[in-house]
């Protein structure tokens, strides 16, 4: 199984890539995961540009097309999701016959310094991938506090029971179900 994990944080000191580098090492036994680094890369989303598939947009397709799910990991600017992550979804979304996103199984995930974890903008983004055509599962992940909880250049210092629940659930939701002999 192949998990994406996709930081909508693109501050160097990132409590939510911290958070998404830790799935690295706290997914299940035999998940292959990969945090996705080329957010900023992406251009802005313009639907007159969408037949002429930019190299970091088609990047992020495919890293989406080869994953069995994918977690997308937020901060939450002014009670939503970044401009940065909306974009890559849009990019992620078209065309919509072929879409990367489509039926794809994923996941919500988000930490701020704040008493209330990311929950607006994990709301937001849960209702933005499903109107893309996701396959939303999973409750959230709301990481309160961040700058007490969290340490960026220490994975293990993050809620790890609680990532490592998350990513369990996202991976059996993800699996495909044995066919009946």
């Amino acid at each position: 199984m192949r998990l994406l994990v996709i930081s909508g944080s693109l501050r160097a000191g990132s409590y939510n890539t911290a958070l998404a580098r830790a799935a690295v090492d706290l997914a299940p036994a035999g998940v292959d995961v990969e945090v996705f680094d080329g957010l900023g890369d992406l251009p802005l989303f313009d639907a007159d540009l969408e037949a002429d598939t930019h190299e970091a947009v088609q990047h992020l397709r495919d890293e989406i097309d080869a994953a069995d799910a994918v977690l997308f990991v937020t901060p939450e600017y002014n009670g939503s999701i970044p401009g940065v992550l909306k974009n890559a979804v849009d990019w992620a979304s078209r065309p919509r016959a072929d879409a990367a996103l489509r039926g794809k199984t994923v996941a919500v995930a988000g930490a701020s310094t704040g008493q209330y974890g990311a929950m607006w903008a994990q709301q937001d983004l849960r209702r933005v991938l499903g109107v893309a055509g996701a396959r939303v599962v999973c409750p959230d992940l709301p990481v309160a506090r961040a700058e007490v909880v969290c340490d960026p250049s220490d994975p293990s210092a993050l809620v790890a029971e609680r990532l490592r629940t998350h990513l369990t659930e996202l991976v059996r939701e993800a699996a495909p179900l044995p066919v009946a002999a």
